[in-house]
């Protein structure tokens, strides 16, 4: 199962009436203890629900005004492991539909709904973007060019073999950071969409560490990602 992840290091029916589904959302105990008897988890299991329908519902009007023949159902859940470090990933189902997971450190450790939010409509916003296929087509290319010229080098069939791993793991990171971007500027909107504040809700990218511009890195540097929010805001008439 493909995945496509943000990673952090950090310590009412909805639309009634518009003809759109709420999204099925899981934040029970069977779901990664949410819901425990302390008000804190308490709090944190309602604002993780009301958070999934809103932005959920939203993910699913954008789905459907900017894709066809896309599945616009999302499953929005708590990842079961309690001791999961705090993470959000999206992934598809084997039904092919389309799964937004948080772990419950995650949704314990955001400062508020907007945070919560915002990060829940990023996620979306990569299924939407079909950033895992993008992602597969692109490891598959670089990985066939680098087995390719292996062979041709005369190399044997292990130096074949780890080329292509080699081509699909550079081929999986070639747009990366671009994706993120992507996910950012898309999250945005959604996330206003959905009744928050996205400005407040990017916030969180000054408490994970700043992966700076490596070659080949995985996402963005924080500040490239938090002026994307505020060039979308600005374009949704939000004051950055």
């Amino acid at each position: 199962m493909r995945r496509m992840f943000l990673m952090m290091a950090l310590s009412a029916p909805f639309l009634a009436g518009c003809g759109l589904p709420a999204p099925t959302v899981q934040s029970d105990s069977a779901s990664g203890g949410l819901s425990g008897v302390t008000p804190a988890a308490q709090e944190a299991a309602r604002n993780f629900t009301e958070v999934s329908r809103a932005v959920g519902g939203a993910a699913t009007q954008e789905c459907r005004r900017r894709t066809t023949d896309t599945n616009c159902s999302f499953l929005i859940q708590v990842d079961p492991d309690p001791r999961a470090p705090a993470n959000a990933f999206q992934t598809i189902d084997d039904s092919g539909r389309p799964v937004i997971i948080f772990t419950a450190a995650m949704v314990v450790t955001a400062r508020n709904i907007d945070e919560l939010a915002f990060v829940m409509g990023h996620e979306t916003a990569h299924h939407i973007a079909d950033h895992l296929d993008r992602q597969a087509v692109n490891a598959a290319a670089s990985a066939a060019v680098f087995a390719g010229l292996a062979e041709l080098t005369g190399g044997s069939a292990r130096d074949v073999s780890k080329a292509e791993e080699l081509g699909a793991v550079v081929g999986a990171r070639s747009f990366s950071k671009e994706f993120e971007l992507e996910a950012d500027r898309l999250g945005t909107v959604i996330t206003h969409r959905a009744g928050y504040d996205p400005l407040k809700g990017a916030q969180f990218f000054a408490r994970i560490p700043d992966p700076g511009n490596r070659f080949l890195g995985t996402h963005p540097p924080n500040a490239a990602r938090m002026e994307v929010v505020r060039q979308t805001a600005r374009e949704l008439g939000l004051s950055p």
